[in-house]
């Protein structure tokens, strides 16, 4: 199994933005610090804060936090949000099967249970299970030390 790019950056964001530890952060600062185009990353935001982990706020002075303590954000529930489709092969695919042993194959039962596996796996952690005691260390990694907290402007 392997998850997609977005997947992948949506959890980069979330820990950079637990990392920034409360202060609203940018996506040209994500683009710099992982060095992703920041257009795919305004998409990745769009879709953390619709699926709640955050809130955006638009504007000149806009940005973007957690929506919800980093402990309440199970990784199982973000790789749910962020994928697409989760179809293993085409079978699982109901809108994309033209699969001859479709009814009739042993396989799809344990392709599913595995599937149901892997999130059952991944929510068993929070998004501060993932930062534990690494949160100075990614702060330096990301460069955000160097960062002075954004000012609203009069």
């Amino acid at each position: 199994m392997r998850l997609t790019k977005h997947s992948d950056y949506a959890l980069r964001v979330l820990v950079y933005v637990a990392s920034a530890e409360g202060r609203q952060v940018s996506t040209e600062e994500i683009s710099d610090a992982f060095g992703i185009s920041a257009h795919h990353l305004v998409k990745v935001v769009g879709k953390l804060g619709k699926a709640g982990f955050l809130t955006v706020k638009r504007g000149r002075s806009g940005g973007f936090s957690l929506a919800r303590d980093a402990a309440q954000i199970r990784l199982g529930k973000v790789v749910e949000a962020t994928e697409p489709d989760f179809a293993l092969v085409e079978c699982l695919d109901a809108g994309n099967n033209s699969c001859v042993l479709t009814g009739s194959c042993g396989l799809v039962r344990p392709l599913k249970e595995a599937q149901r596996a892997f999130i059952a796996a991944l929510d068993q952690y929070t998004l501060a299970d993932a930062i534990g005691s690494r949160g100075p260390r990614y702060r330096r990694l990301l460069k955000l030390t160097s960062i002075q907290p954004r000012r609203e402007s009069a």
